[in-house]
């Protein structure tokens, strides 16, 4: 935790511009990193997978193995990360294939090969670049201010260790520098920058006409014969997956708090005791010269220190209007020397303790000295003291309520939980009892698949396996308590059971013939227009004059205007030298899209706009420069002597 401590004395938020600016030219590390603090999964950390059991070799990275256990912990990240951007969209199933395992295990072996080579090249995050990060990430803010205790409470809660969080961003800093310093590399030229937007900015006019399948479905045939051919060659797309329907209670901390009551009494008091934490705490603004000497230095070191500070200490009492010019010439603060030793306005819990004491029993004016902490010998000058202000109770009543609900709701979770979880393994045959001792309605799923289910809650693995487990299914026990998310623990109990089972084909008929006939008339549809399209090409309009075309609009590479990737693809590919041409494509949806292109218009040689030349100098130095830094990664993976088992990545059934 020094890191932050250190960022506080040395004034970081007026003084440190260069951590100001690594800030910003890396918001898209802040924002990963703001993905590790928000993902409970991530906060194990590089070192605890591995640390972490059944860690048989998955791969090898120059003789470094990757374990099962980081595979899975990767697998995991990976499942979460695409819950939450795919929501209710989200299927398990997804990362089942072999390919997909495979990219996670690619991805695994890409960090360790940058993490390798960023050791080799010397490439390092500073304990203050680190803290500077870590400080922008707005889980661990409180007011508007970075809070050491919700950092601390957060990782905690998670099972983290600050030490071992901060290893994990200094690990993705510095594959990110690596990353960086190649893709920043792109060089392009003017003139390839101009030809890209004089292409860009092309326009072609053109209309559509749509060939459709629905035009071609009375002229489908489909026998008896071709639609028992679909259902024997389709078996798994009419396969039941197996089922269950359970009852189910629900303990979580979020539905305490929302159920415990609060007095105006307790919230009073609360006020009363944590004042500090409501309206304007007490600010005191200070200035320093630090003579540093580190904490485990020799004793002779130390005493040379303090003898220095004691001098400076004369020095500044003698003429304190000097006291900026001393901090110049004496601090050994790199941050704030250079601006007199101001560290601004700071409350309590913002700086070591030893220098807060006493920075906070001074009078204004008062120089202070030699203060000793873990850094050296401090000498304080107080400049100013904010006041600060007391709320209302009124003002801060709905507030205080919710916390102390919350807080009743945590010592309330953690006494039942246990309990919770031992009387439904105790008594598996029923619910029921731990329904009325603990006041928990019983809930009644919809069907469920080892897939998902329709709640939230049966998208946990965890979960779902219970449920489909013999003991649950055959012997009709509850299962466990499981934690499907932090502080929610949900127990089941199958009431209905489906096995897996082949829909007969006599249900599915009409579905089958239904599917061949759209086939065949998609078929139709793409040959007609294809025909079509070979007349209006040769400027035979026969058997084409029937054609409905829309309204001329104009198109760009850039700016589709409703057509589909292979229509503008066409558009663009079509030879536009004689007026009007025609081209064609596959409509994804089914059926042909015919295309008539009646006017071309070229951007002037040299008139894109500089913010326009700008866009499209960055996106082709993107395209260069992820050309040249795949090429870095296939170099350094043959150094690598990378190597895995691709038999041991598939998915083993429970």
């Amino acid at each position: 935790m020094f890191l932050f401590f250190v960022v506080e004395i040395v004034g970081y938020r007026k003084a440190h511009l260069s951590m100001f600016d690594f800030v910003q030219k890396r918001k898209l590390i802040v924002q990963i990193i703001m993905v590790l603090a928000s993902l409970p999964f991530l906060f194990w950390g590089i070192e605890s997978y591995r640390n972490s059991g059944g860690n048989d070799g998955l791969a090898s990275v120059a003789g470094e193995k990757i374990g099962r256990a980081e595979f899975e912990q990767a697998l995991r990240e990976q499942q979460e990360r695409m819950r939450a951007s795919m929501g209710k969209n989200y299927d398990p199933a997804i990362l089942d294939t072999l390919e997909a395992r495979l990219s996670v295990l690619e991805n695994l072996i890409q960090q360790r090969l940058l993490q390798r080579e960023a050791t080799r090249v010397g490439l390092v995050v500073t304990d203050t670049q680190l803290a500077g990060i870590i400080r922008d990430i707005p889980a661990f803010g409180q007011d508007g201010k970075f809070s050491v205790k919700r950092y601390e409470a957060l990782l905690r809660n998670q099972g983290m260790t600050p030490a071992r969080f901060e290893e994990r961003v200094r690990h993705e800093l510095v594959q990110q520098q690596l990353s960086e310093a190649h893709q920043q590399s792109g060089l392009v030229t003017r003139g390839a920058v101009e030809n890209i937007a004089r292409l860009s900015e092309q326009q072609r006019e053109i209309s559509v006409t749509q060939i459709l399948p629905e035009t071609f479905l009375a002229q489908a045939k489909v026998d008896e014969a071709a639609i028992k051919s679909y259902y024997d060659s389709h078996l798994t797309e009419f396969q039941l997956p197996e089922q269950v329907r359970v009852e189910y209670l629900t303990l979580s901390l979020d539905e305490l708090a929302r159920q415990a009551v609060v007095s105006d009494d307790e919230a009073r008091k609360y006020l009363a005791e944590h004042g500090s934490d409501f309206g304007q705490q007490e600010e005191r603004q200070a200035s320093h010269i630090l003579i540093s000497v580190a904490a485990n230095a020799p004793e002779a070191d130390k005493t040379a220190a303090r003898n220095k500070a004691e001098q400076v200490l004369a020095e500044a009492k003698q003429s304190p209007q000097n006291f900026a010019a001393l901090a110049k010439q004496y601090s050994q603060d790199p941050g704030s020397a250079a601006i007199g030793g101001d560290l601004g306005y700071f409350g309590r819990g913002m700086m070591v303790k030893a220098f807060e004491d006493a920075a906070y029993s001074m009078k204004p004016d008062e120089i202070r000295g030699p203060v000793q902490t873990d850094f050296g010998f401090h000498i304080i000058k107080l400049a100013a003291i904010r006041t600060g202000k007391q709320v209302k109770f009124e003002e801060v009543k709905n507030k205080i309520e919710q916390e102390l609900k919350k807080q009743k709701a945590a010592k309330a979770f953690s006494e039942m939980a246990e309990g919770f979880g031992n009387l439904v393994y105790e008594q598996s045959d029923s619910l029921k009892p731990a329904a009325d001792k603990y006041k928990l309605p019983l809930q009644q799923s919809g069907w469920v698949s080892k897939k998902a289910g329709e709640s939230a809650f049966f998208t946990s693995p965890k979960l779902l396996q219970a449920i489909f487990s013999e003991d649950a299914i055959k012997n009709k026990r509850n299962t466990e308590a499981v934690e499907v998310m932090p502080n929610t623990l949900v127990a089941a109990r199958v009431s209905e059971h489906r096995p897996e089972a082949m829909r007969p084909l006599d249900t599915v008929r009409a579905e089958i013939k239904s599917r061949i006939a759209r086939q065949q008339a998609v078929e139709m549809a793409v040959s007609a227009g294809k025909e079509k399209l070979a007349l209006l090409q040769k400027s035979d309009t026969k058997g084409a004059s029937e054609l409905v075309w829309s309204a001329a609009k104009p198109v760009t590479r850039r700016q589709a205007e409703g057509l589909d990737a292979a229509a503008i693809r066409a558009v663009f590919a079509a030879d536009a030298g004689k007026l009007p041409a025609y081209a064609g494509a596959e409509n994804p949806r089914g059926g042909y899209t015919l295309i008539r292109i009646s006017r071309v218009t070229d951007a002037a040689q040299g008139a894109t706009d500089e913010a326009k030349y700008k866009a499209y100098a960055q996106q082709l130095k993107q395209v260069i420069a992820q050309e040249e830094f795949s090429a870095y990664l296939a170099e350094i993976r043959k150094r690598g002597d990378v190597s895995y088992r691709k038999e041991s990545l598939e998915k083993k059934q429970p």
